[in-house]
């Protein structure tokens, strides 16, 4: 009920911001580095967040005990939607969205990891730097009708899957569902042709409970990290290997472009469709089987991250020369 419940209010409120932002004008203008040729309102993430936000509300009004963990992410999420909006709409200098963000990252590491033990302050570090590439990655790969809010449905998806029949933990697996839920509900805007794209309002906020939930599950052994970095493993490697190539042959890698694979798939193959296909069929038919095995068989985690990421690699490495 409550995931169907996230579903409506998801799909509800992005339209309702649908038709704010047309009014508005609060346009994404195609440009030489867009993926998509009219303008489309953006800032779709507010509905996406607002719904998340409601739903844990209402489950907590019917009884559902939430951890700690829950109330911090989300009231997370809900700062960097205000943030997004405010970048989409006006724009906000690099500097300071990266202190904001890292701030935000610092906040939820500490909630996470040092309740725990005080032992793994060491931890804290790379858990930030961990989570602010996440939620940047997020944000680089949402460039395609469709993409970001697919991996998110299909990731969180598998994941409650996972942590209800394996990790003891209704709580956790409740969450991931209802985060995979309201993604669904924005699909319905959101497929090709996109009618609402997510902006920086839905990427941003959806990198960082991707993130937290990985760090969550592994802090309280809900789900191994194993699992979560064999489900977003498209996007950890296209982003990642874009972005060394990018720094190896000096570009500003702070500056948009379209040399992603996804987009540069997009492109070859005429649409957006078919690439969305193709990461479905990566994580149902390749990424989801390998991460079952990783949440049953965890004592050869690194074996099934290493068997999971060398094909996406190898991928990688023979389409370098797409355009």
């Amino acid at each position: 009920m409550l995931a169907l419940l996230a579903v409506i209010a998801s799909a509800g409120l992005c339209g309702l911001y649908l038709g704010i932002a047309r009014r508005k004008q609060w346009l994404d203008h195609p440009n030489h580095r867009s993926s998509h040729d009219l303008p489309t309102p953006h800032g779709g993430g507010v509905g996406i967040v607002l719904g998340l936000a409601a739903v844990t509300a209402l489950a907590a009004a019917w009884g559902v005990q939430w951890p700690a963990p829950v109330p911090w992410m989300v009231m997370l999420a809900l700062f960097l939607m205000l943030l997004g909006v405010l970048d989409d709409v006006r724009g906000l200098s690099v500097p300071l969205r990266f202190a904001l963000y890292g701030l935000c990252c610092l906040a939820l590491v500490l909630m996470l990891v040092m309740p725990r033990e005080i032992g793994c302050w060491w931890l804290v570090l790379p858990a930030v730097l961990a989570l602010l590439w996440g939620l940047n990655l997020y944000n680089f790969m949402d460039g395609i009708d469709g993409f970001a809010a697919l991996q998110c449905f299909f990731s969180a998806g598998a994941a409650a899957l996972l942590a209800w029949i394996y990790g003891n933990s209704a709580q956790y697996a409740l969450f991931c569902l209802l985060l995979a839920a309201v993604h669904l509900g924005f699909l319905f805007w959101n497929l090709p042709p996109a009618r609402l794209f997510m902006g920086d309002a839905g990427s941003i906020p959806t990198g960082l409970l991707l993130g937290g939930l990985l760090l969550w599950g592994g802090v309280s052994g809900a789900l191994a990290p194993a699992v979560w970095l064999i489900l977003l493993a498209v996007f950890l490697t296209d982003s990642s290997w874009t972005l060394m190539r990018r720094l190896l042959r000096g570009s500003n890698v702070l500056q948009a472009h379209r040399e992603h694979l996804y987009q540069r798939l997009s492109r070859h193959w005429g649409g957006h469709l078919a690439v969305d296909m193709a990461l479905v069929a990566v994580l149902t038919l390749w990424l989801f089987p390998l991460a079952w095995l990783a949440q049953t068989n965890q004592h050869h985690s690194l074996f099934l991250v290493t068997l999971a990421y060398t094909p996406l690699l190898i991928c990688m490495a023979k389409t370098a020369d797409l355009t």
